[in-house]
């Protein structure tokens, strides 16, 4: 970084007030109040202005990540429209960083575009019934047959499955080496013969989760994703990405839910009790705490890929939103219980802010599960970032074909 506060990539300067004049050229160019949006979100891509840290060509201008709110906040401000993030959250936090490192320059132009727009919603078909925390001990096989692969498996909890045009799917293509060594990384087609989505109802009365069914489905060679046999370490940057994007998100001071609990607490003097003054008082602490934590792990993703600090973040995000749900209800008695709608709904996104409290309460149990458990993340935190000693483990050197199952 120059001592005018420029940053520098391969040569090239980039500032603030640079990317503004850019984004201000674009809107000049680009009427969004004129244009169609998918045409206009298009066209921002083409320029650059989508991922600015992205190369040039896929939607981005080869920029520090650092610089990306700037290019945001400036569409923002002149209110041209987003891609709306929160429904297309799969794509963007998991599906684009593993396409981009790990895809075919071909792959790359297929999805990245149509990826940014939300004109392609993505999900991950990856946990299974009885391959849930431990991910590696996955059943679904991928057979080769000719060009194709032919896959047959189960998945489970498939966020958006009922959706999604894609998928990034794990499967296991050799039952003869240790489960972490015979797995692929595909692309599924969502739409292909043999893919059967099934809803599954939650505490919530939504149905964002699924459960999806592949019976002898057909996928080119061209949808796998880097080396057959080396889907296990293409998986792990799809994990994560998915904890940084899951706890990692910014957040002004008193964002999310902090923010929900202290605003009845001023508003409402007739709830409050010493005691909970007192737990609400910790719990803003806590999140300020995670609040800038993620701050900090997004300074280092600007000079990176994300590291395990990431399993910290969403554990302490996982952990603070189910303590902030509670105190909710808690201080609300039976008015917290009072909940807008048990049907069936086919959600499209998760909405914690616009919701009532007894669905914030319920649906944050499940934070503690996806994106990875909170017990396998504290023993990803104590082996990988404390340097303890790894758990003793007997199926190392063992084939997956042998394990119990």
């Amino acid at each position: 970084m120059s001592r005018d506060g420029d940053v520098s990539r391969d040569g090239q300067q980039y500032d603030a007030a640079g990317l503004r004049a850019r984004v201000a050229e674009f809107l000049a160019s680009h009427d969004h109040t004129t244009m169609d949006r998918v045409e206009f979100l298009r066209a921002r891509f083409d320029a650059g202005l989508a991922w600015i840290h992205f190369p040039v060509g896929l939607g981005g201008l080869g920029a520090p990540r650092a610089l990306q709110p700037v290019v945001d906040e400036a569409f923002a401000a002149a209110g041209a429209p987003d891609n709306e993030p929160r429904r297309i959250g799969i794509g963007l936090g998991m599906a684009a960083p593993t396409i981009l490192r790990h895809g075919t320059d071909e792959q790359r132009r297929r999805f990245l575009r149509p990826l940014w727009t939300g004109e392609e919603v993505w999900c991950q078909l990856f946990s299974e019934p009885n391959a849930g925390s431990d991910l590696a001990a996955l059943a679904t096989r991928a057979v080769r047959d000719g060009d194709d692969w032919v896959i047959n498996g189960q998945k489970v909890w498939t966020s958006q499955a009922h959706l999604a045009r894609w998928a990034i799917l794990l499967a296991r293509t050799d039952p003869d080496v240790p489960k972490h060594r015979g797995l692929t990384y595909f692309i599924c087609d969502m739409t292909a013969p043999g893919v059967q989505v099934r809803p599954l109802r939650q505490i919530t009365g939504d149905a964002e989760f699924n459960e999806v069914f592949l019976t002898d489905v057909r996928l080119p060679d061209s949808l796998r994703l880097g080396a057959v046999g080396d889907g296990w370490r293409v998986a792990q940057t799809t994990l994560m990405n998915e904890r940084v994007a899951i706890g990692g998100a910014a957040l002004p001071r008193e964002g999310g839910m902090i923010g929900i609990l202290a605003r009845t607490w001023r508003e409402r003097p007739d709830l409050r009790t010493p005691g909970l003054h007192d737990e609400l008082l910790r719990l803003w602490v806590a999140a300020e705490a995670v609040r800038l934590t993620g701050e900090r792990l997004r300074q280092q993703l600007a000079a990176g890929q994300p590291g395990p600090e990431g399993s910290a973040v969403k554990l302490s995000f996982a952990t603070l939103n189910q303590r902030l749900s509670a105190l909710e209800v808690e201080l609300l008695g039976v008015e917290g219980l009072r909940h807008d709608d048990w049907t069936m709904r086919r959600s499209s996104t998760v909405d914690f802010l616009e919701r009532t409290p007894v669905y914030r309460y319920l649906r944050a149990k499940g934070n503690s599960i996806e994106g990875g458990t909170s017990e396998i993340l504290r023993n990803i935190i104590a082996e990988r970032v404390l340097g303890l000693p790894r758990e003793p483990r007997s199926d190392v050197d063992v084939a997956w074909r042998d394990l119990p199952k």
